[in-house]
C-alpha cells in the first residue's frame, strides 16, 4: 500500500468590500484586495492541513502589496465584516503594473519608433535605444 501526498503552498483571494480610498502612494482612488498565502499538506490530492497563514493586502489603483495584520486578515476569512485601517497594513513593495498613461515612452533615434516597452533594442531596426 502507498499514500500519495504533498506540501505545497497555496493563495486564496478574499472577498472584501471594503470601501474605495485615496492611494497614499500614487494619489488615485482604489480599492483593496486580500489575500491569504498558505502552507498545506494533502493527501490523496485532497487538502487536510493548513499552516502558516498570511494575508496580504494589493491596492487595484497602482498594485502596491500590503501585508495584512493577521488577526484582521482572519477576521475577514471567517467571514467578518472588518474595515482595514492604515495601522492593519505594513508597506511590502511598490507595484510593478504601472498603468499605461504613466509608463515613460522611448522613441528610437534611428526610425523614430515610440512605445512604452521595457526594451533595450528598437524591435523594429534594431538600434539600442
Amino acid at each position: 500500500m502507498f499514500f500519495i501526498g504533498g506540501i505545497t503552498q497555496g493563495s486564496k483571494e478574499i472577498p472584501y468590500q471594503g470601501l474605495t480610498f485615496i492611494c497614499d502612494r500614487c494619489g488615485r482612488y482604489g480599492r483593496y484586495q486580500v489575500y491569504m498565502t498558505y502552507m498545506c499538506l494533502s493527501l490523496f490530492f485532497i487538502p487536510v492541513f493548513k499552516w502558516n497563514r498570511r494575508y496580504y493586502v494589493k491596492t487595484t489603483c497602482c498594485g502596491t502589496v500590503y501585508e495584512l495584520n493577521p488577526d484582521v486578515g482572519s477576521r475577514l476569512a471567517r467571514g467578518e465584516d472588518v474595515t482595514i485601517m492604515p495601522q492593519d497594513l505594513n508597506f511590502m513593495s511598490d507595484g510593478h503594473d504601472m498603468p499605461a498613461w504613466q509608463a515613460p515612452v522611448k522613441r528610437c533615434s534611428r526610425c523614430g519608433y515610440e512605445t512604452q516597452e521595457n526594451f533595450d533594442f528598437c524591435p523594429k531596426c534594431g538600434q539600442r535605444f
